[in-house]
């Protein structure tokens, strides 16, 4: 008989990414092979999100289009996890009866079992705990890349946005042991990794579980005395915890990227108070201020939302400020939408949908001359690629690839045609665009690594991916 297969289907964050990795390796260690691309899968697990408006929507219109599907499959399985189903609970199996397992973000190891429940009870399986029952990193993974890897360093989140609705249903912050992540990130040097982000809802305020106030810089730095360690990011950070000791860090260890997603949010003080986040405009800029005195190349990008309730004109234009003043790389923006559950869902003044609109557009339009001009500064220069798979376009005219520079900086460049996915090229950039560089003229060095090996041999493989499996931590260390 052969083996059930299975497709994950991500929505959100990099959390969730990274959850789907333990999910997938969940599956596999419990005897389920990945679907090839294309192929129908026996099991379909969407790992949702609950932030975007509209999210429950798109679920339940995916949802729909799997129903005949599954009715002309017998055996097949649906199942649903993530923040929205932490949130949604029993909601799903009502509107969806269809589906044959619901679980939430606490019990991600649960999966394999509540399936085999739902295939001897032939009735649906809902399994939500409040509190988290296994770290996720003590989970096996697939991980989607051979040369690249996220490592949790935290779960939850102690801050209480009013915008936000991640705290209810992550939890509290859950901070795991220096020792204990070291490890992993060992182990997974030594599977051909050479570079890793560290994953948290806030990363700065890492170790106030254990009473460590230094314990993210110390982090990195321990992260740059591993061998074989060649680039390390992390994301994402919260103002109001960010210390001089992680920049001193960032600055002081070679393997620390000059790059920094630090979420801005609003620029005017009275919308950052009512959404309660802790910090002000003058705070934000002087972080910003003081990152780039000690890195200067640093590449900075942030998160803006745009329309929150009670939100001025001259409060928009606070905003403007900010982008102008800070000179950001990039940003991702949102128009603000209501999550139900939270404070700023049931705030009096909220923005009409024009108006949202309007402001929207004039954001979009100010980032892009800005993170124009920034990239423009580029030109001319020799940068350092990762070379990535799958990211970026794919010209066929030009055989174009595409990888990341250290500053995080897309790069696409022509004729790389010995250098794999996980070397380093080095290449001067000739065009800047907003969103991306271009290098066309001649690759000027190349470096084959062990990230590039790792590739070539996950491609040899019969099944695609790297299955890892972390230790069973019982006590931390």
């Amino acid at each position: 008989m052969s083996a059930r297969t299975y497709e994950v289907r991500t929505y959100g964050c990099q959390m969730n990414a990274h959850d789907s990795e333990r999910i997938a390796g969940l599956l596999e260690e419990a005897g389920y092979r990945r679907a090839p691309d294309g192929a129908g899968a026996d099991l379909v697990v969407f790992n949702t999100c609950a932030v975007r408006e509209n999210a429950d929507n798109r679920l339940y219109g995916n949802l729909g289009h799997l129903l005949p599907v599954k009715q002309a499959r017998p055996g097949m399985q649906i199942a649903v996890g993530g923040c929205l189903a932490q949130k949604d609970r029993a909601t799903i199996v009502e509107r969806a009866p269809w589906v044959d397992v619901v679980f939430g973000t606490h019990n991600l190891g649960s999966l394999p079992v509540l399936l085999e429940r739902a295939r001897v009870a032939q009735e649906a399986q809902v399994e939500l705990v409040e509190a988290l029952e296994t770290f996720p990193s003590a989970l096996p993974a697939r991980r989607g890349s051979a040369y690249a890897a996220w490592v949790s360093i935290s779960v939850g989140c102690n801050n209480t946005c009013t915008f936000c609705i991640v705290p209810s249903l992550r939890g509290r912050e859950r901070d795991r042991r220096p020792a204990e992540i070291l490890r992993e990130v060992e182990t997974l040097v030594a599977d051909g990794v050479v570079e890793i982000t560290l994953l948290g809802q806030n990363v700065n305020s890492y170790g106030a579980e254990f009473g460590e106030r230094t314990a993210f810089a110390d982090l990195l730095r321990s992260c740059g005395e591993i061998e074989g360690l060649e680039r390390v990011r992390f994301t994402s950070p919260h103002p109001r915890d960010f210390t001089d000791d992680v920049i001193v860090a960032m600055a002081e260890t070679p393997n620390v990227m000059p790059a920094l997603h630090m979420p801005l949010q609003s620029g005017s003080d009275d919308v950052l108070k009512a959404m309660r986040r802790s910090y002000r405009q003058d705070r934000y800029l002087g972080i910003i201020e003081r990152v780039r005195a000690a890195i200067p190349d640093a590449a900075i990008t942030t998160d803006i939302i745009v329309g929150f309730p009670g939100e001025t004109e001259a409060d928009f234009a606070q905003t403007l400020h900010v982008v102008r003043a800070a000179r950001f790389a990039g940003a991702f923006t949102f128009q603000y939408s209501p999550r139900p559950g939270t404070p700023a869902a049931t705030m009096p003044d909220q923005v009409p949908k024009p108006v949202v609109q309007d402001r929207y557009d004039r954001l979009v339009a100010l980032l892009e001359d800005v993170t124009l001009e920034e990239n423009r500064t580029q030109v001319g220069r020799r940068v350092e690629v990762l070379l990535a798979e799958g990211e970026g376009r794919k010209d066929t005219a030009t055989r174009r690839t595409s990888g990341r520079a250290r500053d995080n900086r897309l790069v696409h460049l022509a004729g790389a045609p010995e250098a794999r996915p996980g070397d380093v090229v080095e290449v001067e950039v000739t065009y800047a665009a907003p969103h991306h560089l271009v290098a066309d003229g001649p690759v000027l060095a190349h470096r084959r690594t062990r990230g590039g090996d790792a590739w070539a041999a996950r491609q040899a493989a019969p099944v695609p991916g790297v299955l890892l499996g972390m230790p069973r931590v019982g006590a931390p260390a």
